[in-house]
């Protein structure tokens, strides 16, 4: 992300979370509220999807090993 998208994005988040929480704040302590709420908001997005990422493999593993299982059991065990 270029710096000038996170000054962007980062003085909207700021106008709007400073509006939202009720501070009264400066130009600069706004924009600089609102790049670091993207920076963390956006390491903490990153973990998220990361955990739920593994965490979904880990689940469509196990449909697909008891999908094999099934089949192996209906196809395979009667011979």
């Amino acid at each position: 992300m270029s710096i000038v998208y996170l000054i962007i994005v980062g003085a909207a988040a700021g106008f709007l979370a400073t509006r939202l929480m009720g501070v009264q704040a400066g130009v600069v302590p706004t924009v600089l509220i609102g790049i670091g709420g993207a920076l963390i908001g956006g390491m903490l997005i990153r973990v998220i999807l990361t955990v739920t990422g593994l965490l979904g493999g880990l689940i469509g593993a196990v449909i697909g090993a008891a999908v094999l299982i099934w089949l192996y059991r209906v196809y395979l065990e009667r011979r």
